[in-house]
């Protein structure tokens, strides 16, 4: 398959490595002769450098030979005249990052004639994936799958959970009743994750990753020492578009929401687009705004200002003050490791996200959903079983899955099952598949 991707910022930079593992046919382009550098001393992929709307660079390239063509440059213009110029060149498919959430939605242009076949908006994105770590609020990542009959669950065990110094054989012992596998560990001070096996044991501070079926949900609080509790009352630091599509969506679903914004013009212009949001116009890094807006009954603090060291202080002070839930917006890829270390419940970068969500149209049609985990360099995979994939030819315990993945469980006609070594794997199941990047080519070959 090849692929060339416009734009090595974080978005480009992190899909060329998920493909570099891949043995993709990856070109990478932009205007950056370092952060090219970067990427040729770092990944195995094609870079080019100079401007991606050039339709001689294009050719040169071989853009009418691409499968796909990825515009992910800063510039959502740019992303546009790349993705129609391509597209007349021959590109098969076009994918281009947007900052316009109207492009979004149903409306009278046809962005397919003109050239785009899809169109990603990281900020949409960043605000559905806060709405969703709001209603598990007691866990800090959460992915569901087929509208929840499956779920992956995050969470820091702390010294109330009984978890901690188990074995994962233990654990299963101890809570027989309860349907649940732990399928990734990321440890403190400890850069590679964790798959854990049957003597590994669980540790203080661990972020333990969790395959759980939905029926058993409510069965996973004591474990994990945490109890559930529900959000109504949230406050928003910062009215970017971030800021204010989380408001919007928040207020759709009847939370009260308090939105805090510097700039006294866009908090007026706020004020008047969201009907169901409190807009305030002060400096939410002041301690006497945030106690006079009662920070201390809020539920849920949410930091999307443009500046991830505020955004992080912020949350600090906001769970200083006894709120349960934080969630903070950072663009340094690098913070998204310590959240579990520094006390944050959720470290949310929109360009990951957006990485993610684009890799999607890469993967084969067996893939039916997937979803990268914050704190670690992992995808979790949602795989529709076909006719004569080697899945079922035999048990799961002889399929010589690699030690770098972990099935979690399988939804067979709507039905969560959990995943045991004598269980076989029919067609037409679904498969939740966690997997460390250099172990996904060989999880996608047992399901070809």
């Amino acid at each position: 398959m090849k692929i060339i991707i416009a734009g090595a910022g974080d978005v480009g930079f992190h899909l060329a490595k998920l493909l570099s593992y891949e043995s993709q046919d990856t070109y990478i382009i932009d205007f950056d002769g370092e952060r090219l550098n970067y990427i040729n001393n770092h990944l195995d992929v094609i870079t080019k450098k100079g401007d991606a709307t050039s339709i001689k660079l294009l050719k040169e390239i071989g853009v009418h030979s691409a499968d796909l063509l990825i515009a992910v440059t800063e510039s959502q213009n740019t992303n546009f005249t790349i993705s129609v110029i391509g597209k007349s060149l021959g590109a098969k498919k076009t994918i281009a990052r947007i900052d316009n959430p109207e492009f979004l939605c149903e409306c009278e242009v046809d962005f397919n004639k003109l050239g785009v076949d899809f169109m990603i908006s990281p900020q949409e994105l960043a605000a559905n994936e806060i709405k969703m770590l709001l209603n598990q609020a007691s866990f800090n990542d959460t992915v569901a799958f087929e509208s929840g009959v499956f779920n992956v669950l995050g969470a820091t065990l702390t010294y109330k959970s009984p978890l901690v110094d188990l074995t994962v054989k233990e654990a299963r012992q101890r809570f027989a009743s309860i349907d649940y596998i732990a399928i990734a560990i990321k440890r403190e001070n400890v850069s590679q994750t964790i798959i854990p096996r049957g003597d590994t044991t669980f540790e203080l501070n661990d972020q333990v990753y969790f395959s759980v079926p939905n029926y058993s949900m409510k069965n996973l609080y004591p474990i994990i020492g945490k109890e559930q509790f529900h959000i109504k009352n949230v406050m928003i630091l910062g009215g970017s578009s971030i800021g204010e599509k989380t408001a919007r969506n928040l207020g759709k679903e009847k939370f009260n929401v308090k939105l805090i914004e510097k700039n006294k013009e866009k908090a007026e212009a706020l004020a008047e687009e969201l009907s169901d949001t409190l807009v305030i116009n002060g400096d939410g890094r002041n301690l006497e705004l945030l106690e006079e807006e009662n920070i201390r009954e809020t539920d849920a603090f949410i930091a999307v200002t443009g500046n991830s060291e505020t955004n992080i202080m912020s949350c600090l002070v906001a769970k200083s003050k006894g709120v349960k839930k934080t969630i903070a917006l950072v663009e340094n890829m690098d913070y998204i490791d310590i959240s579990q270390t520094i006390g944050i419940q959720s470290l949310i970068n929109k360009k990951l996200i957006a990485a993610s969500n684009i890799f999607k149209h890469i993967r084969k049609g067996e893939i039916l959903e997937m979803a990268n985990l914050h704190n670690i360099d992992a995808e979790v995979f949602e795989f529709e079983v076909l006719e004569n994939a080697k899945v079922t030819k035999k048990p799961i315990r002889e399929l010589r899955i690699p030690r770098e993945a972990v099935f979690g469980g399988i939804i067979r006609d709507g039905k969560a099952l959990m995943c045991t070594g004598n269980m076989q794997i029919l067609v037409g199941d679904k498969v939740i598949v966690f997997s460390l990047p250099e172990a996904i080519e060989t999880v996608e070959n047992l399901f070809k």
